[in-house]
This record gives structure tokens, sequence and C-alpha cells, in this order.
């Protein structure tokens, strides 16, 4: 299973509105979403818009998103909202309704943001990029040198010892290490992977923890650790107000970019309004409500969602160095069964060590 670091609860995360499957109205939505799309920020302007309720239930991994499916009545849930590299999984399944590719900004988004590679089959849309961002290296300014930050070489050296966090998920970090040996992503193999576990060992080696984002985010956030490794924009966004010290940055060799997607379900009783929600989520005033909502910021797949953001928020999100950052970040590995196992089989090595 795949998945962005976003599935898990981050500070301040909205509590989830789980409600009981056939407990919904006809003219409502009910959808499966991540964290941010609980915002009453974000929700509540369609909701007044189109006088219906959204009802939301919030999930972590698409693994449990397929079980709640799975468990679920048909026409009990109209959108999905999913990572973007498990789309297609979703759509062989026969998940995923076929979307009005002509009614989509997609022409408005990011360069190679709308990843037609993923969305579509055999020439249909099946679901659209909302949001995406970065694994990288998350640091507190006033600790450490920020040129130190741009070598990931130096990021998880010795020189920081005991100052360093890794984000407890194997795939952007393996993904970020993969990148500092010089290997693409997309292309690993199990013989890249003694290479992989020399630079993790020395990751472990030289950091003080290694945990999940709310752990990870709280050592940096108290002074803990002065570096997160697997970090992003979407771990200190939200705190930047408070401690502005607390920043990102894409090293010289890259970094791994996240992307989440939403759909619509196929056994939806109510298609045209889901079709309407993906609209709102993608239009200019939806993204610039998504990428700044309280759960985790993120950068906003359509580019006219600038124009509803403030310049301080477009400063936290890095917006006028999106082209450079695209051009450096690969996706996640996306390892077959086989492969799979043998990263996971690494990586707890890696943590036993």
């Amino acid at each position: 299973m795949t998945h962005s670091p976003l599935r898990r609860t981050l500070l301040g995360t909205a509590a989830m509105l789980a409600l009981p499957a056939g407990a919904h109205a006809a003219e409502d939505l009910n959808a499966l979403v991540w964290c941010d799309h609980t915002d009453p920020a974000l929700i509540e302007p369609f909701e007044q818009e189109h006088g219906i309720r959204v009802n939301l239930r919030e999930y972590e991994g698409t693994a449990t998103a397929l079980a709640l499916l799975e468990q679920s009545r048909p026409g009990d849930w109209d959108v999905l909202v999913i990572d973007g590299i498990d789309v297609p999984r979703a759509v062989e399944a026969g998940l995923m309704a076929e979307l009005p590719a002509d009614e989509l900004p997609t022409s408005d988004f990011w360069p190679g943001v709308a990843m037609e590679e993923q969305t579509t089959v055999d020439g249909k849309t099946y679901a659209v990029t909302e949001k995406f961002g970065y694994n990288t290296i998350s640091f507190n300014s006033d600790n450490v040198d920020a040129a130190d930050m741009q070598n990931l070489s130096t990021v998880w050296s010795e020189k920081y010892k005991d100052r360093i966090a890794v984000y407890d998920y194997y795939l952007p970090v393996m993904g970020l290490a993969a990148i500092a040996n010089g290997k693409e992503t997309a292309n690993l193999t199990a013989e890249d992977l003694p290479a992989l576990k020399e630079t993790l060992l020395t990751m472990k080696d030289n950091a003080r923890s290694v945990g999940e984002v709310v752990a990870s985010q709280t050592a940096l956030a108290t002074g803990e650790v002065d570096i997160v490794v697997g970090g992003g924009e979407w771990l200190t966004a939200v705190l930047a107000e408070e401690q502005p010290e607390l920043t990102w940055t894409i090293p010289d060799q890259g970094a791994v970019r996240w992307s989440q997607s939403i759909g619509v379900l196929e056994t939806s009783e109510n298609k045209d309004m889901a079709v309407e929600f993906v609209k709102y989520i993608t239009s200019p005033e939806g993204q610039a409500r998504l990428a700044t909502s309280s759960c985790y910021w993120g950068m906003p797949a359509n580019e006219k969602a600038g124009e509803h953001l403030t310049d301080a928020q477009k400063d936290v999100l890095r917006w006028d160095e999106q082209g450079d950052y695209l051009a450096r970040a690969q996706l996640y590995p996306a390892p077959d069964a086989t492969l799979d196992g043998q990263m996971q089989d690494v990586w707890l090595e890696m943590l036993q060590h």
C-alpha cells in the first residue's frame, strides 16, 4: 500500500464526522476524505451554495478506504479522496465513475501536476489532482546552517547527530535515500536496496528519533530536534505564524512529491452533485481553502488559487519556487508487491538497528 504522509492526523486536526451507513438524507453528499477536507471553512461555502449537507468520514490509507467501501452498501458514498498514485488501482476495481474532463480546470494546473497517467484510463478521466507537496527536509533555521540543508548527505551527517527526527514512513524516506544516491524513484530495483539500506542506517545512527507525523512535528516545535527528514510544507506551515524559524527546503538533489486526487464513486446515487463538489474543490476558491486547511497545508493543483491566497500564505508554500521544485522532485516509489515487501524488510531492519 502506498499513501501520502498526510493520512496521519496532524496537530489541530478537525474531528472526524463518521455517520452510520444508511443514515444520510437522499440530498446529502457523503464523502470519504483526508483530514484537510474536514475544515468547515472549506465545506460550508459549498453547502450554503447548494443547500445540502456534506457528510465527511476521514480515513487513513487507501486500504482502509477500500475496506470501508467494500463494507458499505452501493450508494452509501459519493466522493473519494485518494492518493494520486492509487487511482489506477481504484479504477481497476471498478470503483470510480468517469468525470466530465471538459468541465475540470486542469488547463490551469501547475505543469505536470494533473498526472494524467494516473487519473485517466483509456482516454477517460476518473479522478483529478487537488493538492500536492513534498516529502523533503524541515528544519529550525535558527539552529542549523541553511546551506547544509541543500545537500542531503549533510542533512543526516554526524554534524547534526541526535538533532534529527526521521519521519516513520518507508516510501518517501527511502525515496529521499534513493535521490541522495543518484537513483530515480521510478526505477528502483532490488539491486538498489543495499545502497539504500546503507543510507538509512546512517540516518538512524545520527537520528534522535524515528516517529510518525505528530511525534516528528512536536519534536521540531519543542526544540527536541532541529531537522525532520521526510518533512515539508505540510509539517511546518501550520506552525509558521507562531514559529517562523521552522521552515523547509528542497535540497539540490531533489525531493519526493506527494499528491492527492478526488473523484466520484461509480455507485453514487447523487453523481451530479458529486461532480459539482469535485468542480468546487478544484476551483480557484476551493483550492485556496484546501491549500490552507487547518489540518495541513499543501500546494493547490490549480495555479489560479494564488489569486485567493495572501502573500504571506504564498511565501509559506514557496509559491514562487514551485517551477524549480516541480522540475527537481520525483514521485513516490511505486514498487510491485515483491519489491514493496523487500523495501519494508529493509525499513524494519533500519528501525531495529
